[in-house]
């Protein structure tokens, strides 16, 4: 129970203390200190991947139901806790796993980049105005604008603006910058000649993380990036969790709005600090992120975008003042937020078509983004096509027992060789924690080559090694020892994991399939594949194929463009001539709902196989089984 009496948690091997009342739980203190665990459920208590250890069992609330289901006597024994269920009586030390702390995470934070002039929005007007005299009595604004080009004459002035005017036209003797957002409205008014200070941001708001560029608007070049973990993942790993959490009270919804907000503004914080320059020097901010992020960065309730026929709140692009959003840049900026297309396909996938050019081209093209929720979107100039499958959290880490995300330590390249020996990549070169997205794709089309594995997915224990073994009634492979491992635990994957692989790799493939079959594309007609997203840019392309995640498509014909969605963002920044492009693509893009399609169960049922109940569709796969 909650008191006011406050306790110290200090967290090891960190060394990071925090204090807090009496009655929170392990996962609250860590989140008031700073860090991220593990944790799929949002604090539920359903998936068990928050485990701390404590020293001292009497600091803590006895154990939950919740605890005796998912951690076993012999780790009760060790001090084993679910940070979500057990909370701090007096003040203690928890321990943090290496499997439970997030640590540092490698973040894809740049993406293609498409060389564009740069026409901004805002725009910087030095003028140096006449004094007021007997015989010209003309207000400060009327005699401001009035100095302006022509084209400026029409522009309405924020509020704001207007009240600073009169102090600063005369502290500047008449010699002011003027700031004009989209030829029509003043967002500021400067003292002296700033014209060559004009920065924007660029804001790519992901389920996971959060990245951002700050832009010289000037000359369209990028002069900083900085990026974070999205904060909502304490309420939930998965867009529906959050949905669910934001719909239950109308406290939660304004709880993840700020979130996201609080989070934006300490990475501002931290590029103006290196760049030198100040917040108020920031006119505009360009967002991007998919439909269920974009309705949570506006504080609009998410609930009808996952309730059939999951209809967003709005589709058009948005223009808000930074105050109003409390977006800590010039208060009177202007936030731009990029349309969405529909249901789950949102400004991110505009911002990945946009960075690609798929719809520029009259080459036919795929562009696939995968996440939680992957986009798909398919065609050229005349005419594209787009859809999102939820393909679930499985190659972010979640659902998978020793799954982990992309931070240090990670597995995420995977070998295994004829005599079913396991050589493996770790990211930064350090002892394994665990296996993030990258390596399970290469894991379960590995098992599948060597015969570990056959097309259902089922392991096959007739197999002569030690790594296969049936454990707790559960078959699994190890493919990482305590020895070797940071943990001091086996690395396995479990025959649970392996149907998780499987039902990601089938949604993703069956919208690909679907799409091709809405515009009666086969694979040799399509001239590229845009790979994006972080996960994509470490995706070992020729097991993605034997897994059948993909199309089988010549490599030769598909790139990786990086954080495409970040880049998309910052084009529409420095270019109006983009953003109108953008508009265009939100419009013309027919979206496709997976759930509607009488051919998605059988396509998907079928894509559950390795690499597809009809090897027919992977002739280089059945060519590599051949041994051809």
């Amino acid at each position: 129970m909650a008191s006011n009496e406050n306790v110290e948690v200090t967290f090891e091997p960190i060394s990071k203390r925090v204090l807090v009342n009496a009655g929170t739980t392990v996962l609250q203190a860590a989140n008031e200190a700073g860090i991220s665990l593990t944790t799929e459920c949002g604090g539920k208590g359903t998936c068990g991947k928050c485990r701390v250890i404590v020293g001292k069992p009497e600091c803590l609330s006895e154990l939950t139901d919740s605890e005796r289901r998912h951690l076993s006597t012999f780790e009760v024994s060790q001090g084993y806790r679910l940070a979500c269920q057990a909370k701090v009586l007096r003040s203690t030390t928890i321990m943090l796993p290496a499997e439970s702390h997030l640590g540092t995470r490698r973040f894809q934070a740049t993406g293609l980049e498409r060389v564009l002039t740069p026409k901004p929005a805002v725009k910087k007007v030095h003028v140096k105005m006449s004094k007021p005299t007997l015989s010209d009595i003309r207000p400060d604004y009327e005699r401001l604008v009035d100095a302006l080009p022509p084209i400026y004459q029409q522009a309405e002035v924020a509020h704001e603006v207007l009240k600073e005017i009169p102090t600063i036209i005369r502290q500047s003797n008449f010699d002011v910058t003027a700031t004009i957002w989209s030829g029509r409205r003043i967002i500021s008014v400067e003292s002296g000649d700033t014209s060559e200070k004009v920065f924007g941001l660029a804001v790519d708001i992901g389920t996971s993380k959060i990245v951002c560029h700050l832009v010289d608007l000037v000359n369209g070049k990028t002069l900083d990036i900085e990026s974070a973990e999205n904060p909502q993942l304490v309420y939930g790993e998965d867009i529906i969790s959050r949905i669910t959490f934001a719909t239950a009270d109308p406290k939660n919804l304004e709880t993840l709005q700020k979130a996201l907000v609080n989070v934006i503004n300490k990475i501002v914080g931290k590029i103006c600090r290196r760049q030198g320059i100040e917040r108020g020097q920031i006119y505009e901010a360009v967002v991007v992120g998919n439909t269920a992020m974009h309705h949570l960065f506006l504080g609009i309730q998410p609930k009808y975008v996952a309730l059939s026929p999951f209809t967003p709140a709005v589709k058009k692009q948005l223009n808000v003042e930074a105050s109003k959003l409390k977006i800590r840049i010039k208060p009177s900026g202007i936030v731009t937020i990029l349309p969405v297309i529909a249901g789950f396909v949102g400004a991110d996938a505009v911002a990945d078509a946009l960075a690609s050019g798929i719809c520029d081209s009259e080459d036919v093209s795929m562009l696939i983004d995968v996440g939680t929720n992957t986009e798909v979107l398919v065609g050229n100039s005349q005419d594209v096509i787009a859809c999102s499958c939820a393909s679930g959290p499985a190659f972010e880490g979640f659902h998978i027992r020793h799954g982990v995300k992309a931070v240090e330590g990670a597995i995420e390249k995977v070998r295994i060789r004829e005599d079913f020996e396991v050589e493996y990549e770790t990211i930064g070169g350090k002892k394994p924690i665990g296996l993030c997205g990258s390596a399970m794709i290469d894991l379960v089309a590995e098992m599948f080559k060597r015969g570990l594995i056959d097309s259902g997915g089922r392991i096959n224990l007739n197999m002569k090694t030690e790594r296969l073994r049936k454990r707790n009634g559960e078959i699994e492979f190890v493919v990482a020892w305590g020895g070797e491992t940071k943990t001091g635990r086996d690395i396995t994957i479990t025959q649970g994991d392996i149907r998780e692989v499987q039902l990601a790799k089938a949604a993703i493939y069956a919208a690909c399939s679907i799409l091709m079959e809405k515009k009666g594309l086969k694979e040799d007609d399509f001239d590229r594949v845009f790979v994006a997203g972080a996960f994509g840019n470490y995706l070992n392309l020729e097991n993605a194929k034997v897994l059948g995640l993909i199309p089988d498509i010549p490599l030769e014909k598909i790139e990786f463009i990086g954080n495409a969605a970040i880049t998309g963002a910052k084009m529409a920044l420095i270019s109006v001539e983009a953003r109108e492009k953008a508009d265009e693509i939100s419009r013309k893009t027919r979206y496709v709902e997976l759930a509607a399609d009488q051919n998605f169960n059988k396509e998907f049922i079928d894509a559950t196989l390795i690499p597809h109940k009809n090897l027919n569709k992977f002739p280089s796969v059945k060519r590599l089984l051949k041994g051809g």
